[in-house]
């Protein structure tokens, strides 16, 4: 018979996995984006990014799709 614990291993590790990898994405995407491609900030663009998606985890990678990935 399958627990609870067993039910939330089989539901988080896949989320967790997909967290990851959509974070990482969102940073290598960054890294190699164009000083120009950035729609605010300046010369200092990138860097911010790079480190609002660090620091903020998957919270900066979600609003970095949706305010500069989406509308590229």
């Amino acid at each position: 018979m399958i627990g609870v614990s067993e039910i939330f291993l089989i539901l988080f590790v896949p989320v967790f996995l997909f967290a990851i990898v959509f974070w990482l994405w969102m940073l290598t995407d960054c890294l190699k984006r164009q000083d120009d491609k950035f729609a605010v900030g300046g010369n200092n663009a990138k860097l911010i990014w790079v480190l609002v998606i660090v620091f903020t985890g998957i919270i900066g990678a979600l609003v970095y799709y949706f305010m500069i990935k989406i509308r590229d």
